[in-house]
């Protein structure tokens, strides 16, 4: 199927996980894909092999989505290269840590804000012009169901990701009149992150354990074929009346909420 044919969409973080996953369902569908990756390795790694698999552009920029210049010369260097940027992900993450509020450091906020919030609104306001003159766009941001349920011991995380759902909402209520759609999505699915986090003790996995045990659909999402076709539906002409909008594509867990306690020290 063709229905990105023709579209450059850029996903931040498509190094690995949930990232991955939509670079590689866009591309299924003939997008041309930026993947803005901080580590080289990952980065060129998953462009190569959507090159190869869907015969389709793919190319690896280089971004720290925590610094502004990066994120601008990757912004552009997209437009430049292909000619327009149609689709923007917001999806970059990385650093952080399970401790209680208390203990929670300058540092690991302001990380948290420059990445999360910061990040976000530089890619929004960089692809802006682009979308614009080309008559519209889509723009999905990555969030989380952490913020909405206050899950402990994240708080950076959490405050990160519901600020940069409320930016979103606010683009699309502004960018509306360009056509300009923006969307976010709560997942939970299966990412390198949690496996490691998974895999790391008996406690965490006992944690993890319990955390999919309360997923009315009992499972955990694939990043390509779950959390790819919503964002491909947002992405798509399907999805042109869309916009503002949260969706929780989490196996229901949003629905009365799940209890996610991982074990930290006093």
């Amino acid at each position: 199927m063709d229905r990105l044919l023709d579209r450059v969409a850029i996903v931040t973080g498509a190094g690995a996980g949930i990232g991955r996953g939509i670079a590689r369902r866009f591309a299924s569908e003939g997008a041309t894909v930026v993947v803005a990756e901080i580590n080289a390795a990952a980065g060129s790694r998953v462009a190569e092999e959507i090159r190869a698999e869907f015969g389709t552009r793919a190319e690896f920029v280089h971004t720290d989505a925590a610094d502004k210049a990066s994120v601008t010369a990757m912004v552009d260097r997209a437009a430049r290269t292909f000619g327009g940027v149609h689709i923007l992900v917001n999806n970059a993450w990385g650093g952080g840590g399970f401790c209680r509020l208390e203990y929670k450091t300058d540092t690991a906020m302001n990380h948290a804000v420059q990445l999360g919030i910061l990040g976000v609104f530089w890619a929004m306001q960089a692809v802006f012009p682009h979308m614009r003159r080309l008559g519209g766009g889509r723009i999905i941001t990555i969030c989380s169901l952490n913020g909405p349920n206050a899950h402990p011991y994240s708080a950076d995380y959490n405050a990160a990701k519901e600020a940069a759902r409320a930016l979103t909402r606010t683009a699309a209520r502004e960018w509306a009149r360009h056509n300009i759609l923006a969307n976010i999505i709560c997942p939970f699915a299966v990412t390198d992150a949690f496996e490691g986090f998974r895999t790391s003790s008996t406690e965490n996995a006992a944690s993890a354990a319990s955390l999919v045990a309360q997923i009315p659909i009992g499972r955990m999402g694939d990043p390509q074929r779950d959390i790819g076709g919503v964002a491909l539906f947002l992405a798509s002409d399907d999805a042109r009346y869309v916009t503002g909008n949260t969706i929780f594509a989490d196996g229901g867990g949003h629905i009365n909420g799940v209890s996610w306690v991982p074990p930290v020290a006093d």
